[in-house]
């Protein structure tokens, strides 16, 4: 039924008009009302379901920073000044995002401040400093924010190496904090800060996940930027990010970053999110670290109680090591042949199913898990986890069935593979060999070649590749049907959303034709 109300067809508006009127219900959001489930983060700070819930604090500089205008350069003047009074640093910076911070770091050791050959990137023709050094150990899939100024990466595994590598073209190194550096100990932080403090070449430390420390450690261990996340621990805008260090750097990085114009004009950060950063800033230095690690503790005490009712459950509180990603994790574990399901299911299932539930797969050899980080749940959130575990894995199961459908059909052989992207299309080839039920064989994709592997259940095919190079990897995980001398279907590609495929059999001439092999070199060519 139409209705004189202008607000009948525009979801949020409408929304929100509920919810300052309080007749929105419980179950009302504003995700929902355009269709979208929110989820109970078990999970952590992860970009890709939202960061981390912002504080009170930063939700209200956010709004009061709104209802003025200032300009910009004068208010990263003023916040840089105010960073250095709370951190220690010598200047602050806020970013948009962390992967942005470095992105401007780099752009600043590699102009100096020098807006004319600023504005050149990523064409680096002509300039002094080009490449950047980083230990194998931290390539990863952050470090696109270096590449996009245009610079040679320099992977370097030994001190001995990095000793080779530092030379007039260098502009910066960069190295990255966690397990990565700790299995990379002998180019630690010290150990580089060692080799570049002679050559005057700055040190650059992606810190994003880690417990902000004040004074920063990575500073008072010589190096000359470190970069956070702003929507991890830290708990201020997802796009934000905290730079702090060497005052010149950071200006030149600031030179670097929007609203000028140049490279960085694409990482724009609102005047809201750089006070909103501000006072999340402020308002770690005054947060009860330790009656929030009691109220996480308290959570997962709640969801184990009530999970080791189930016969065969066992659980563990694992507390972190170092300062990245810093929160106790519950590792909910069972033996998958007795309760017939495993923690990449159970995950699955909480994934796909009300209430969405982020938890953790945790399996193992002979041993299923799941794990539930509690950092970032609400009040009352516990308590719908504990319930949601228990009924799943006090369900009664039969006993999984190991006896496979028959294969179908053969795949063996070489099949020509035609990827179906958003708008392009890519020619592949699969090397296959078929052994039952079990597929196995090669990958030609547009830039890798690998192995690849799955199975075959009918007419049903499932097979899983991974694409990797330095930092990054593509994950094919292809699901199709086989008709003929035609496999075709879609394909998971992780992080990077979905595809098509065809793959058509290739079909060789068959020559018999006796080969000679001559008895010495040729008398004429």
């Amino acid at each position: 039924m139409k209705t004189n109300d202008p607000l009948e067809n525009l979801a949020v508006l409408r929304y929100l008009k509920e919810a300052s009127t309080t007749t929105a219900s419980a179950e009302d959001s504003i995700y929902r009302a355009i269709g979208v489930e929110p989820i109970i983060n078990c999970r952590g700070t992860f970009t890709i379901i939202g960061g981390s819930r912002e504080r009170a604090e930063v939700l209200a500089a956010y709004k009061e920073a709104s209802r003025h205008f200032v300009q910009y350069d004068e208010l990263a003047e003023g916040v840089g000044r105010r960073l250095a009074e709370i951190t220690g640093a010598e200047w602050g910076l806020v970013s948009d995002g962390c992967a942005a911070g470095l992105k401007h770091v780099t752009a600043a050791c590699v102009t100096g401040g020098n807006p004319e050959k600023l504005i050149r990137i990523p064409d680096l023709t002509g300039f002094d400093k080009t490449q950047v050094i980083i230990p194998g150990f931290a390539r990863n899939a952050y470090d696109h924010a270096l590449r996009n100024i245009g610079v040679e990466l320099i992977t370097v595994d030994t001190p001995a190496e990095l000793a080779a590598a530092i030379n007039a073209k260098t502009a910066l190194i960069y190295t990255v904090t966690g397990w990565r550096a700790e299995r990379g100990d002998a180019l630690s932080l010290e150990a580089i800060v060692a080799a570049a403090r002679p050559a005057g070449v700055p040190v650059v430390v992606d810190a994003a996940a880690e417990d902000l420390t004040i004074p920063s450690v990575h500073l008072q261990a010589g190096a000359d930027v470190v970069v956070y996340s702003g929507g991890k621990a830290i708990c201020g805008p997802q796009g934000a990010g905290l730079v702090l260090g060497r005052k010149d750097i950071l200006q030149a990085a600031w030179q670097a970053s929007s609203p000028h114009h140049g490279p960085g004009r694409d990482n724009k950060v609102g005047r809201e999110e750089i006070l909103g950063m501000l006072a999340a800033v402020e308002a770690w230095t005054v947060r009860d670290h330790a009656a929030e690690w009691q109220v996480w503790l308290e959570r997962l005490a709640l969801i184990a109680q009530r999970v080791e009712q189930v016969a065969g459950v066992e659980t563990a509180v694992e507390q972190p090591v170092g300062l990245n990603n810093r929160a106790p994790t519950l590792v909910i574990g069972w033996d998958p042949a007795a309760l017939h399901i495993t923690g990449e299911e159970v995950a699955e299932d909480f994934a796909r199913k009300k209430p969405r539930i982020a938890v953790g797969n945790g399996d193992g050899e002979g041993r299923a898990a799941i794990r539930i980080t509690p950092s970032q749940m609400q009040p009352g959130e516990a308590e719908v986890v504990a319930e949601r575990v228990y009924a799943i894995l006090s369900q009664p199961r039969n006993p999984r069935s190991n006896q496979w459908e028959a294969a179908a059909a053969n795949i063996d052989g070489h099949w020509a593979l035609t990827m179906e992207y958003f708008t392009s299309r890519s020619q592949h080839q699969l090397y296959l060999q078929q052994d039952g039920n079990w597929i196995s064989g090669r990958h030609h994709s547009d830039f890798s070649h690998q192995e690849i592997g799955g199975t075959i259940e009918g007419h049903q095919v499932k097979l899983r590749s991974q694409a990797s190079q330095p930092g990054d990897n593509v994950l094919f995980l292809f699901s199709g049907q086989v008709a003929g001398d035609t496999i075709s279907g879609t394909v998971f590609l992780g992080e990077y959303l979905t595809a098509r495929f065809t793959a058509k059999r290739v079909a060789y001439s068959s020559v018999r034709k006796a080969v000679s092999i001559p008895g010495g070199p040729p008398l004429a060519t």
